[in-house]
């Protein structure tokens, strides 16, 4: 393992990594479309990855989260051949709810002592501010891509961390679920931790990340031996 003694800011990505950010729409898929939940819910994640990278590359403009939710929603009710017209009101809704995974607000907690933890998410900043309150998640700053008008893995993201930290990004540690995410922070200059999570992105063979981690204890204990 790398010596982390350096790192004076940690920043996470938080949908998938910090929280189960699928569990209310897995659950509201259940109920509305029997047997299929699982392949409605890879569904919503495809549309919603389409358009971040649609408007990453400017191929289309700048709309916040809520609205990408609402067309994920609008797809899915379409491709599940629902009829109850209130169908995407309930996924919108039931897409909100993001439970912390267990151990990741007495992980922050403890991270917290020592370093400046910063949460860096795709989610919009209201969202993120209730997402935040109802899973538990208290952090020194918490910034939504919403401030750039883009969705990682748009460098002016990382900047954005970046430049809120007042620090160079070496002596920053990007931890995410997402290898995705962990290859635009690389980009960026921030040195990575990879997370292992259900439904994660996973290394590929040419990724080279500064740490592989399967729990956030795993990092607690590498910065607090």
């Amino acid at each position: 393992m790398p010596p982390l003694h350096d790192v004076d800011t940690i920043v996470f990505d938080i949908l998938g990594t910090l929280v189960d950010d699928t569990a209310g729409l897995r659950t509201a898929l259940a109920e509305l479309a029997p047997g299929r939940a699982d392949d409605l819910v890879a569904l919503w994640g495809r549309r919603l990855s389409a358009e971040h990278r649609r408007i990453v590359d400017r191929e289309r403009a700048y709309v916040p989260g809520s609205v990408l939710d609402r067309e994920a929603a609008q797809t899915v009710v379409d491709a599940a051949g629902l009829s109850d017209p209130a169908a995407v009101d309930v996924l919108v809704r039931a897409a909100r709810q993001r439970p912390a995974w267990p151990g990741s607000p007495d992980a922050l907690a403890r991270l917290g002592d020592g370093h400046e933890l910063i949460g860096l998410s795709n989610a919009d900043a209201t969202e993120l501010l209730r997402m935040n309150a109802s899973a538990g998640l208290r952090w020194h700053t918490a910034l939504s891509t919403q401030a750039v008008g883009s969705y990682k893995p748009d460098p002016a993201v990382y900047r954005l961390a970046i430049d809120c930290a007042g620090r160079p990004p070496e002596r920053m540690l990007m931890v995410a679920a997402h290898a995705w995410d962990l290859r635009g922070a690389q980009a960026a200059g921030l040195r990575t931790a990879y997370l292992d999570r259900p439904a994660g992105d996973p290394p590929a063979a040419g990724d080279r990340f500064d740490l592989q981690l399967s729990t956030l204890a795993e990092l607690t204990d590498a910065l607090h031996p």
